[in-house]
């Protein structure tokens, strides 16, 4: 049986490198991607070291050419992929009208425009076999909105409809695509919004935590990243085989009231 094949964006740390990690621990031959290649390079020789079987590829999601270098290298290795997860992001705090416009449309870069053209790059490959599961890492704010993430939280709504459009383009066959929502986890990333909320509201980072990221979940807790893991790993089983273009949504009830 051929070993299992995963790409992963945004994989130097945080969720990506946590579900690179898992699914390598399932055996799966797993492609660490990432824009910081010297940090990936890091994390890629631990895991390797652990005699797990894994690779590191410079990835700019907004590259054209790095989309193509990546696309070169699976090329290269057989033409399998069995398993892409768009995990890949950053985020800006910052009213509307003090945003920077090149940071505003560097969000949408990097979490819409970027996982469609990688989707379009590697989709043939998964179209070739008849099999593939695409995974994009949204955020409750896919579905909800906060002040002062204008642009994630566009892009982020923009990859629930991306994502609605292509599970009709690829009904016809063993593919799917799916979105976890997760409300905050506890990421490099969250932990940069927590300064940036703090000096935006002029409260503190513990105020922010209670009384913004928490206040709407009726659990009070960060998802954690098991809970992620898992959530990828039902996506990718054969009992997950007819679910496409849905929302999994990990909110600790938020979006129930």
């Amino acid at each position: 049986m051929r070993e299992k094949t995963a790409l992963i964006t945004g994989a130097a740390s945080g969720i990506g490198l946590a579900i690179g990690e898992d699914l390598a621990k399932q055996g799966c031959q797993v492609l660490l991607t990432d824009a910081n290649l010297p940090a990936l390079q890091t994390v890629a020789s631990g895991l390797a070291e652990q005699g797990l079987s894994v690779s590191a590829e410079k990835l700019d999601i907004t590259s054209d050419a790095d989309i193509a270098a990546v696309t070169k290298v699976i090329e290269e290795k057989g033409g399998y992929l069995d398993i892409l997860v768009n995990n890949a992001g950053i985020q800006h705090v910052a009213k509307l009208e003090d945003f920077p416009p090149d940071r505003w449309r560097l969000i949408t870069e990097i979490l819409l425009v970027g996982p469609a053209m990688l989707t379009r790059a590697l989709l043939p490959f998964m179209r070739n076999h008849n099999f593939g599961r695409i995974i994009n890492i949204g955020s409750i704010h896919s579905l909800v909105a906060s002040p002062y993430k204008s642009a994630y939280v566009a892009a982020k709504h923009g990859i629930l409809g991306f994502s609605k459009v292509m599970a009709l383009e690829t009904a016809g066959q063993d593919i799917t695509i799916n979105t976890i929502c997760p409300a905050y986890v506890k990421t490099p990333l969250v932990e940069m919004q927590i300064a940036s909320q703090a000096k935006e509201h002029g409260i503190s980072a513990e105020e922010v935590i209670n009384n913004i990221m928490l206040e709407p979940m009726p659990k009070k807790s960060f998802i954690e990243m098991d809970e992620l893991t898992g959530t990828v790993n039902y996506l990718i089983s054969d009992a997950a085989r007819n679910i496409t273009g849905q929302e999994m949504v990990l909110d600790g009830g938020w979006t129930v009231r």
